[in-house]
């Protein structure tokens, strides 16, 4: 079944693909390789070959069987454009999404490169957002001159976890952005300035700002459980989502 969700921006997970590899410095502690290891020795059904991509048809039709308007983040154990999933398993994926219109889909990828080559001739379901992971400069940033050439309703920038200060933001086209910290015990610390940077471009272009968590590590430089270190920026929470009028 499709999963509830502690993720705080979405509603439930929807896994048709599992497993995945590492492409970039954010992917180094990947938390959903972490977790297939830990359902692998639980005996959990998908996971007795741990984080290997495997395709997952069986889960195509679940968010079919839910009528209640649901947001789904689809595939938070995998990347619906690797390399490895061809474009007629994620054309079934989209398909779906074509018939639940009550629901709404978070597609997240690091693939941005796949993303205008697979949407030139395809037309992306009007309740599909689409976006990209952002963790530095080097690898994050490119990522976001493709995601604007995609015809998605919403185009959103997960900048999680972010691992240094991204200057000078132009979010032309983007219509929601989310910033986190990295958990887990060999998290890597998020500083303050880079966060309040983020928010700062984000306000001055209009552009809802979403501030997720700072991880593992607390504003001011102690290691902490996530849930203590909490959510706030400044004592305020950010919480903020598009506006779906968007085109």
């Amino acid at each position: 079944m499709a999963s509830t969700s502690g993720i705080e921006w979405t509603e439930m997970t929807w896994n048709p693909v599992t497993g995945c590899t590492k492409v970039s410095p954010g992917c180094k502690h990947c938390y959903a390789e972490t977790l297939s290891r830990r359902l692998r020795a639980m005996g959990a059904p998908g996971y007795e070959k741990g984080f290997s991509l495997q395709l997952r048809p069986e889960r195509l039709s679940q968010p079919l069987r839910r009528d209640k308007p649901t947001t789904y983040f689809v595939n938070s154990m995998s990347d619906l454009f690797h390399e490895d999933i061809p474009d007629a398993y994620i054309s079934r994926v989209m398909e779906v999404i074509r018939e639940t219109p009550q629901h709404t889909y978070q597609i997240l990828t690091k693939r941005s490169e796949r993303l205008p080559l697979y949407f030139s001739d395809q037309t992306c379901p009007a309740n599909a957002w689409i976006g990209v992971s952002v963790e530095d400069r080097e690898y994050g940033l490119p990522r976001i001159p493709w995601l604007r050439q995609v015809p998605a309703k919403v185009r959103f920038l997960s900048i999680e976890p972010l691992l240094e200060d991204l200057g000078k933001l132009d979010l032309t086209g983007i219509h929601w952005v989310i910033v986190g910290g990295e958990s887990g015990k060999s998290a890597r610390a998020m500083d303050p300035a880079w966060v309040e940077n983020i928010r700062i471009q984000a306000e001055k272009q209009n552009v809802p700002f979403f501030f997720k968590q700072w991880g593992t590590w607390g504003a001011d430089g102690v290691r902490r459980s996530k849930k203590k270190n909490g959510r706030t920026l400044d004592g305020e929470t950010f919480d903020a989502m598009p506006a779906t009028e968007y085109a």
